[in-house]
């Protein structure tokens, strides 16, 4: 299809999809009426008992909450929205004590007036280079275990009050286990307190928030790059859980593709998949949850042709997708965005041809690609649950 095509004057952009799919399988419409418009991406994973939905960014290099075309595709295809960044630690109080609510505020009320529910991302981004600065400057004093303590209970405490049911789903700690080592990462906040921090940091959220689901969020794959990672968080999951550390579920984040860490991934192949099954029958053994929290698909080193870099793409999405939705624990399915232009892999890792990436559902015309199909059949396609 062409990269280029424009929705058609006075159609909805779901009506748009349907007549597209209607003129490449030759099919018309009788009595003069329009073709029906395909069912949302949400509503296919309603029927199996989950939900669609999407990062949306409201500042920076990916504001798409302004966008109003953006607005509107959200508002036909998803079921779930999560903030890319107005939720962070960093954002939300970026000087101590200090918290500023303004501008995820008016994104979570423009999607609560349409009735859409915002997940929660995240409380605490624990990697040293994710923190707020002044949380790795911070003198935590005399007695910097308690100290330590008492500022995540300050910004958990606040952050999950001040939203209280309107966020049914937090990752509570994201990304501590390191890619390569799989041991956890050193912070400010663990040389204060440490390791324990994280427990800790999970106890404070279940007691601000005791009506949501408890989540863990982390990028690990099915690649062989990923094996340190996968283990990684495996051990960090069951140390927790024996603790008695209160999680219901690992978000998995599904930046998968060809990517900074697995530069030459063009297919999720057998090995990808056996390991994946592997991994996902571990953490599921524990009595957790799952959600896909960032979908995308990197096409670093893949062909620069549009179709066939599409198709690749697709299929890999679809693949990984039959797998993972397989689990009847999968509940959620998020893309990390929706339009190819507003995503962060634009400036992560850039291709060696520099040609831009197209790693989401919809091109920068906000027209649906092949992994949007992709998307769809896999829904379509998974058990009920």
């Amino acid at each position: 299809m062409s990269e280029k095509r424009a929705l058609s004057p006075g159609l909805s952009r779901r009506q748009s999809i349907a007549l597209g799919l209607a003129a490449a399988a030759g099919a018309c419409a009788s009595g003069g009426e329009s073709a029906p418009a395909p069912e949302s991406l949400n509503a296919l994973a309603r029927a199996k008992g989950m939900r669609f939905g999407a990062a949306m960014g409201a500042g920076g290099n990916s504001n798409e909450f302004d966008d109003p075309r953006f607005q509107q595709l959200v508002i036909e295809e998803c079921g779930v929205l999560v903030a890319e960044n107005e939720h962070k630690w960093p954002f939300l109080e970026p000087a101590p004590g200090r918290f500023t609510f303004e501008r995820a505020d008016q994104m979570m009320a423009w999607a609560d007036a349409r009735q859409i529910p915002f997940r929660g991302h995240n409380l605490v981004w624990h990697h040293e280079r994710w923190l707020p600065r002044w949380i790795n400057e911070y003198d935590f004093g005399a007695n910097p275990r308690a100290e330590a303590e008492r500022v995540v209970r300050n910004h958990v405490t606040t952050v999950c009050q001040h939203y209280g049911a309107r966020i049914q789903s937090w990752d509570v700690i994201n990304e501590t286990v390191h890619e390569q080592t799989g041991e956890l990462r050193e912070t400010a906040l663990t040389r204060a307190a440490g390791y324990e921090i994280n427990e800790f940091i999970f106890h404070v959220a279940r007691e601000a928030a005791p009506h949501a689901q408890m989540v863990y969020n982390d990028y690990m794959t099915g690649a062989a790059s990923s094996a340190n990672h996968r283990a990684g968080v495996l051990r960090a999951l069951q140390h927790w859980k024996s603790r008695g550390v209160h999680i219901d579920a690992l978000g998995i984040q599904g930046h998968i593709g060809a990517n900074r860490d697995n530069p030459d991934a063009t297919s999720f192949d057998a090995s990808q998949e056996a390991a994946w099954r592997a991994f996902l029958d571990e953490v599921t053994g524990m009595g957790l949850k799952l959600l896909i929290t960032e979908l995308d698909v990197g096409d670093r080193g893949m062909p620069a042709d549009i179709p066939a870099r599409d198709r690749l793409m697709a299929d890999y999405a679809k693949a990984f997708l039959d797998v993972t939705l397989s689990y009847p624990q999968m509940g959620d399915v998020l893309c990390w965005g929706l339009v190819d232009h507003y995503s962060w892999l634009q400036n992560n890792s850039p291709r060696d041809d520099g040609l831009p990436k197209r790693p989401l559902p919809f091109d920068a015309n906000y027209q649906p690609k092949p992994m949007r199909e992709a998307i769809a059949a896999a829904f379509r396609g998974a058990p009920a649950r």
